[in-house]
C-alpha cells in the first residue's frame, strides 16, 4: 500500500475526528455559559454572552454528531471571529498577547469544516449517502 492510498483512505475519517473534537470542545464553552458548568457562571440567555452560549451548545452538539455540519460550522466560525474582535483584539491585535489564540484556532477550524463537510462518519453522510444503482 502506498502512502497516497493510506492518506486518501484515512483523510475522511480524520476529518470526522476533527469535527467531533471541534464540536465537543465548543460544547464545553456552551455548557459553561448556559448552565454554569465547569466552574463558570451561567450567563442570562437574553445577553450577548448567553446567546453565544446557546449557539455554542447547539452548535457543539450538532457538530459532534455531524448533523448540518456546513451551516453550523459557518455560524461558529463567524461567532469565533466576532469573539476575537470583541473580546481579544481590544487588548492588542497579536493573539499570543491578547489570549485570543483559541478563538482564532476555532474560527479557522470551523471555517475549514464549512468547506470540507463532516467527513465519512457523520449523520450528514448517512442522510446524503448515494444509493447504488442496480441493473435489473
Amino acid at each position: 500500500m502506498s502512502n497516497n492510498n493510506f492518506f486518501r483512505d484515512w483523510t475522511p475519517r480524520v476529518l470526522s475526528l476533527l469535527r467531533l473534537m471541534g464540536g465537543l470542545l465548543i460544547l464545553q464553552h456552551g455548557l459553561q455559559k448556559v448552565f454554569g458548568m465547569f466552574g463558570g457562571p451561567a450567563a442570562p440567555v437574553a445577553t450577548l454572552m448567553g446567546a453565544a452560549g446557546v449557539i455554542e451548545l447547539a452548535g457543539g452538539i450538532l457538530l459532534a454528531v455531524g448533523l448540518f455540519t456546513r451551516p453550523v460550522a459557518f455560524i461558529l466560525s463567524g461567532q469565533m471571529a466576532v469573539a476575537y474582535f470583541m473580546e481579544h483584539a481590544p487588548h492588542g491585535f497579536i493573539p499570543l498577547e491578547n489570549k485570543g489564540e483559541l478563538a482564532v484556532a476555532y474560527c479557522f477550524i470551523y471555517f475549514y469544516l464549512f468547506f470540507a463537510g463532516g467527513g465519512s462518519i457523520s449523520f450528514d453522510r448517512l442522510l446524503t449517502r448515494d444509493v447504488p444503482v442496480t441493473n435489473s
